[in-house]
């Protein structure tokens, strides 16, 4: 009784994928019939699109596949559903609507995938329905990497050194990695049991606010350090920040799919509002204020030296949060503490606009991605997007919406430029970098 109240209870229905094989499943994919071809060609969509790449590469995925059953496929993709038809040789079409429960980011099965439809591209397709979907139930069933409290950790190690890359010193990287890890520890329990996203994002931002604030007033306690400290606890809810969807609806929109990029775009606006919202309610009950953080003593060479080893501990820690296998998470690493430590020497010894230098840093992350995809193969959005989300300016985003609650309108008004600029900036580089170096993804034919 209890497991078909649950099953009724599911709002969106699983799809039942080998009901579609025809009763001989020995027949080759190619010399089946259209629906179930066309149920091969819109499950491979809808993987992809689970794995929170973009609408360029989910269509892309769907007319290689489409190709090799001798079908022609054309779709209109979301964030979370797509509508497609495939028409076949005789004219003959079938058209499907297919959707997700949620979104989220696996950079490991978005590696798996882009495998296998690599392998179904460079060789005839002498494979069953059944053997088709058999290769994606093993990808489809694949369990992730790593454990909650090693996510926690993860955004632990990240946000701890994303505080220090804004300017915080060690009591502020202190209380984000304590903030940080149990926020995003109760965030991961929470998607594991299948808690609508927004819930998820609003609880484990005020544990990550109350676990700083009690971590930051037992050291006011013991060592009387100064209150000043407290505005680390920005740096404690950024492992909210939606870096995929940000920057693949900049991708998406740079290739005209418009319905994919503003959907992403809305999806890491409400994010950041609720994240942003309630880590200003938060701070107004336990009276902490986002404040300069207190200046270290350091020349420009240790700043330079410092930030290297930061922004591959940031980035890896971002990495392992989207699901990279370790070595993908280190390779990630690599190219942000080159992009990233570039983007803030503009600024400080340049003085280039912080936007511009994000367009360079990104540019330059994208470019150092597209050499390791030729090399070993990593999908680029899967190095790119850990690399460059620490340069998403989180701490503008909320003190934004901090002074907009305090009415002040004009600072507000004020940060709120500043993060727009480099936000619009980011995706920016990464479409020059595509541009330069991607042949399929320059053209538009």
């Amino acid at each position: 009784m209890s497991n078909r109240r649950r099953k009724h209870h599911q709002h969106h229905m699983s799809i039942p994928w080998h009901e579609f094989v025809p009763e001989d499943d020995q027949i080759l994919a190619q010399k089946a019939d259209l629906e179930a071809k066309s149920a091969v060609v819109g499950r491979v969509g809808l993987m992809m699109l689970a794995c929170g790449t973009g609408a360029w590469r989910v269509r892309d995925s769907m007319n290689i596949m489409a190709r090799k059953l001798n079908l022609v496929c054309s779709a209109d993709i979301g964030l979370i559903s797509l509508e497609f038809t495939c028409v076949d040789q005789n004219g003959h079409s079938h058209t499907q609507a297919l959707s997700l429960p949620t979104t989220g980011v696996n950079t490991d099965k978005l590696t798996l995938m882009e495998r296998f439809i690599k392998k179904v591209n460079k060789s005839e397709t002498n494979l069953t329905l059944e053997e088709i979907h058999n290769e994606l139930d093993k990808i489809q069933n694949t369990k992730g990497n790593y454990q909650p409290y090693q996510v926690g950790l993860a955004a632990a190690l990240a946000c701890c050194a994303f505080v220090f890359l804004l300017g915080g010193g060690p009591i502020e990287m202190l209380g984000s990695f304590i903030g940080a890890g149990l926020g995003n520890y109760t965030r991961r329990k929470m998607l594991d049991r299948h808690i609508t996203l927004l819930a998820c994002v609003a609880v484990s931002v005020m544990v990550a606010c109350l676990a700083y604030s009690a971590s930051f007033n037992l050291m006011e306690l013991l060592f009387n350090i100064s209150s000043r400290h407290e505005a680390g606890y920005i740096g404690a809810m950024l492992f909210v920040i939606p870096g995929f969807p940000f920057i693949t609806s900049g991708l998406d929109i740079a290739k005209m799919d418009m319905r994919s990029g503003l959907e992403r775009l809305a999806h890491a606006l409400v994010i950041i509002g609720v994240a942003t919202l309630v880590g200003w309610a938060m701070a107004l009950m336990v009276h902490l204020q986002p404040e300069d953080f207190v200046p270290l003593k350091l020349t420009a060479l240790q700043y330079f030296l410092l930030r290297i080893p930061a922004s591959f501990c940031g980035v890896f820690g971002f990495s392992i949060m989207f699901n990279s296998p370790k070595k993908m998470a280190a390779i990630a690493g690599l190219i942000g503490a080159v992009a990233n430590p570039l983007r803030l020497e503009l600024v400080d010894i340049v003085h280039m606009e912080p936007g511009l230098a994000a367009f360079f840093g990104a540019l330059t992350a994208g470019l150092l991605a597209s050499y390791v995809y030729k090399k070993m193969h990593y999908p680029r959005i899967s190095l790119t997007v850990p690399s460059i989300v620490i340069m998403v300016p989180g701490l503008y985003m909320y003190r934004a919406v901090y002074n907009l609650g305090l009415a002040s309108i004009s600072v507000g008004a004020l940060w709120v430029t500043k993060a727009a600029l480099i936000v619009i900036f980011l995706p920016l580089g990464l479409i020059v970098a595509r541009i330069l170096t991607d042949d399929k993804w320059r053209h538009c034919n």
